[in-house]
């Protein structure tokens, strides 16, 4: 298997997707991330692979001031039940380790979910590997992976 990165770039550029990946610091929170980076914590978007009990999953892409809202998920997608799989699960159905996790590249093409919060705006996100971000144009995204745009978050508590 091709290394994240370079799997990343890959399933980008055949989806006619233009990304800029960047090389950073580990950062310790949110903040320290999102001035790393250079944008609001709003603009860093977390991709969440959620498990469905039929063992398929989905991704969840939330702004990273936000929560993910399992009531509103789970009624956009329309099952009663939805949570987190274990870190070795969620590689397993992605190919990516946890706080990497990209729909891009991702070695299985789960349906994408994207909160309507990100809507318009150039975001930040996992890239694949650890040490790295990768910059996008979300519209651009969410029409590359017939995402569905909806309201899937609430205010991080």
């Amino acid at each position: 298997m091709p290394d994240p990165l370079h799997r990343v770039n890959e399933a980008a550029a055949a989806r006619g997707l233009a990304i800029e990946v960047r090389e950073r610091p580990v950062a310790n929170s949110l903040p320290e991330a999102a001035a790393l980076l250079g944008v609001h914590p709003s603009g860093i978007v977390k991709t969440l692979v959620v498990k469905r009990s039929d063992d398929t999953y989905l991704f969840a892409l939330v702004p990273g001031d936000r929560a993910i809202s399992w009531p509103k998920l789970r009624a956009v997608v329309g099952v009663n039940k939805l949570r987190l799989p274990e870190p070795e699960r969620a590689l397993e159905a992605t190919g990516y380790e946890r706080g990497t996790i990209v729909p891009i590249g991702s070695t299985h093409d789960w349906p994408v979910y994207a909160d309507e919060r990100i809507v318009g705006e150039r975001i930040a996100m996992g890239a694949g590997a650890h040490g790295y971000s990768l910059f996008v144009d979300a519209d651009a995204l969410i029409a590359a992976y017939s995402a569905t745009v909806a309201d899937i978050s609430q205010e991080a508590s």
